[in-house]
């Protein structure tokens, strides 16, 4: 990724470049293929929530998911209110343009270990592209859809729930298939 451009992709760049990531666990699928593109998802830390109104609904799962899982969770503005309201526990924080100490700086020092943001719409592009741009230069994952940040949480609990490691081979795999 080139630090400073905005990473948020438009639909005709949602299917480039591929990874492959293979489980039993669709979570922990995703985890590998996170991994395979040098984006390791954290076991622990902080998680930021920003989201946009329509995914504040669906985030809840995710963040009571990753707040299960011993994250701790800082949220902006709309989105803390909403998430507490839920019976998150959750740190409010602030946006770039609300002042210092912000998520920029947070981002910066290296005390956010993921990043969930859904833009609002052009104008939210432009506002969060800043929180994005930071993530690339502090190499911290971010996922900017809801589906992308349940799968997310899924890998991550399924790592932390689960032995991992078993490496296999695609004849391996391929062998193990049932309905030939």
């Amino acid at each position: 990724m080139f630090q400073e451009v905005d990473p948020v992709l438009g639909p005709e760049m949602r299917s480039t470049g591929e990874v492959l990531g293979l489980s039993p666990s669709y979570g922990e699928a995703f985890f590998k293929s996170q991994e395979g593109v040098n984006s390791p998802l954290p076991t622990e830390g902080t998680v930021l929530i920003s989201v946009k109104d329509k995914d504040k609904e669906e985030v809840i799962q995710v963040a009571k998911s990753l707040e299960g899982d011993g994250f701790n969770i800082i949220a902006t503005g709309g989105t803390y209110d909403y998430l507490t309201n839920a019976g998150v526990k959750a740190t409010k924080v602030k946006k770039l343009k609300e002042g210092r100490p912000n998520i920029y700086d947070m981002i910066t020092n290296g005390e956010v270990a993921l990043i969930i943001n859904s833009p609002i719409d052009k104008n939210g592009v432009d506002d969060d592209s800043y929180l994005r741009k930071a993530a690339i230069k502090s190499k911290t994952p971010y996922m900017t859809t809801v589906a992308a940040a349940k799968a997310a949480a899924d890998g991550i609990h399924y790592v932390k729930t689960n032995k991992t490691g078993e490496i296999k081979s695609i004849q391996q795999l391929h062998s193990e298939i049932k309905n030939k």
